[in-house]
């Protein structure tokens, strides 16, 4: 069900893309010699003195040799049969024996492509940026640093579904990274294996809580030999959100909330596993779900409306929506939830771009801590009374 929240959620974003005409690609940018290869390899040496400690994803794991390390993707799509194992071996020292050479890649890579946007603040936090030298969709990007070499000429367009693999193969990144659904038809990373180019599958979606999916930006910085300063960045996000869930421990009265919205006759409903079942118990509310899966549930309009009728709060509607005039406009249903009678729907929707590209999807997976700061604020704001609201806003 995973799978299917997270086809509804790039659904909700690509409505909302406004067609432009294709612009001219930046020139092709030529790798540089990499600066950091090993010229005396000494087989007795550590070449990854700073490690990576993995805490809270359950998506991938590193483990460390001498001169390489073995990274491998353990649940890349809902049900999945397969993972996915990535040789990293320190530039200029020998290949281990044992591994196929697609698996085999050079680090730390010198420059890289993205066919996610959740993969963007990664770089930006990183450092990396200038690493960078292709996205999927350039209109729906969010991260400042990567808006300002966009904007620049810098980053070369790549498509959505149908990959250019014609101009991946003339930009010949040392990565590129990509996200699997386990569909033949719409997963773009076998033909980029195919042509011969390293791919690594960043599966952070899979995560069941919001801290999981923050960091994979260690997964990230596997690649460029970034561990410390990944740690060291992962680590202060940890400690705020723990700092900031610590204040909702002693509320006894937590409002019940619902989620989502009836698209095209479904309503995904979250299961009392999922991430935002997470989120907002540690924003001190409770979660209206259906089932103790980690995934979303499809129910009909009926089915939410018997659980959700008298909830307090309704969160993460419609992307279109903006005021109180939308969701009624939308289905005059949905005046007769109480959350709507009082005024009480709030919309992950605050940081969309003039192109429909939402922040939420994109900063907010990196940044928890905001996110959580956020619902505090919406549900108990006397915790929080310095905090603005950065991703949500209130439907008026």
């Amino acid at each position: 069900m995973k799978l299917l929240l997270f086809f509804f959620q790039v659904a909700c974003i690509a409505s909302l893309i406004i067609a432009c005409n294709n612009t001219s690609n930046p020139p092709i940018i030529s790798s540089t010699p990499n600066q950091e290869c090993v010229q005396n390899y000494n087989p007795n040496k550590d070449y990854f003195p700073n490690k990576a400690t993995i805490n809270y994803a359950n998506g991938f794991t590193v483990e460390y040799k001498n001169n390489y390390k073995i990274v491998t993707g353990k649940n890349p799509w809902q049900d999945a049969k397969t993972s996915f194992k990535y040789v990293l071996v320190s530039c200029g020292t020998p290949t281990p024996k044992g591994f196929k050479e697609t698996q085999i890649i050079t680090v730390p890579v010198n420059t890289v492509a993205s066919l996610s946007t959740t993969h963007l603040p990664h770089l930006a936090k990183l450092g990396l940026v200038d690493k960078l030298v292709g996205v999927s969709n350039p209109k729906i990007v969010n991260t400042p640093e990567v808006v300002e070499k966009i904007k620049a000429g810098k980053i070369s367009e790549l498509g959505n579904n149908n990959v250019n693999v014609e101009r991946l193969l003339e930009l010949n990144p040392d990565l590129v990274t990509t996200y699997g659904t386990g569909n033949p038809q719409t997963d773009n990373y076998p033909k980029l294996l195919e042509a011969g180019l390293k791919v690594a599958i960043n599966a952070e979606y899979m995560e069941n809580t919001p801290l999981g999916r923050s960091e994979w930006l260690k997964f990230t910085a596997l690649f460029f030999n970034q561990e410390e300063k990944a740690e060291k960045i992962f680590s202060q996000i940890s400690k705020n959100y723990q700092e900031i869930a610590a204040k909702t421990k002693a509320i006894k009265k937590r409002p019940k909330v619902f989620t989502g919205f009836n698209f095209k006759g479904t309503w995904y409903a979250p299961g009392c596993k999922s991430y935002i079942a997470q989120y907002l118990a540690d924003a001190g509310a409770e979660l209206l779900c259906v089932d103790n899966v980690d995934g979303s549930i499809p129910l009909s309009f009926e089915d939410v409306f018997e659980r959700a009728a008298t909830a307090d709060y309704w969160l993460n509607v419609s992307q279109s929506w903006q005021s109180l005039k939308d969701v009624i406009r939308e289905d005059s249903r949905y005046g007769d939830f109480q959350a709507v009678k009082k005024g009480n729907v709030y919309n992950n929707n605050a940081r969309l771009n003039e192109n429909g590209g939402n922040d939420y999807w994109e900063g907010g997976i990196s940044n928890p801590d905001v996110i959580l700061a956020d619902l505090i604020k919406i549900f108990h704001p006397e915790l929080l009374p310095n905090h603005q609201l950065f991703f949500y806003q209130k439907l008026n």
